[in-house]
C-alpha cells in the first residue's frame, strides 16, 4: 500500500500552527484536534517544523512552566523527515523506525498534503496481514 492510499482512507486533514504560536496554545490545539503532533507552518502549506506532545513534555521537564509562554519555534523539530504519496508502507515503516519518529508529513511538489502517524502505519499493516491470511485460508479451503 502507498502513502496516498493511506491518506485516501484516513483523510488528508493536517493540524498546523504558525511558528509564533505559544507552547500553551499548541497544547490546546493538540488536545482539540486529538493528535500527537502539529505541523509548524507559516501558511498551512510550507513545512517549517513539527512539534509533538513528546517534545513539549521533555522540554517542560527541563525548562519548567516558563516554556508554555514561549513560541513553538523554540522547541519544534526543524529537521523534519517527510515522505511522498508514492512511498510504500515498507518505506514508511523503515523511515519511522530508523529515525525513531511517530509522524511523517506527506509532501507533493514541496507542499504539505497530509500526515501519517505510526498508528496509521500499524493499522494499515494489520489490515494487509488480515487480508493475506483470509486469502490463504480461502485458498486452502477451496483449493483455488
Amino acid at each position: 500500500m502507498l502513502a496516498d492510499q493511506i491518506l485516501d482512507r484516513k483523510g488528508r486533514e493536517v493540524s498546523t500552527i504558525p511558528p509564533d504560536t505559544t507552547v500553551r496554545a499548541a497544547t490546546t490545539a493538540l488536545a482539540e484536534a486529538n493528535v500527537g503532533a502539529l505541523i509548524v507552518s507559516p501558511d498551512g502549506s510550507a513545512l517549517a517544523g513539527i512539534v509533538s506532545e513528546r517534545d513539549i513534555v521533555r522540554r517542560l521537564a527541563v525548562d519548567g512552566p516558563d516554556l508554555l509562554d514561549r513560541p513553538v519555534s523554540a522547541l519544534m523539530q526543524s529537521e523534519v523527515h517527510t515522505c511522498t504519496g508514492s512511498d510504500t508502507i515498507d518505506q514508511l515503516m523503515h523511515l519511522m523506525s530508523e529515525h525513531r519518529i511517530r509522524h511523517l508529513p506527506v509532501v507533493a511538489d514541496g507542499a504539505l498534503v497530509g500526515i501519517i502517524s505510526i498508528g496509521d502505519v500499524v493499522k494499515t499493516r494489520v489490515d494487509e496481514l488480515t487480508t493475506e491470511k483470509d486469502q490463504l485460508v480461502d485458498y486452502i479451503r477451496t483449493g483455488r
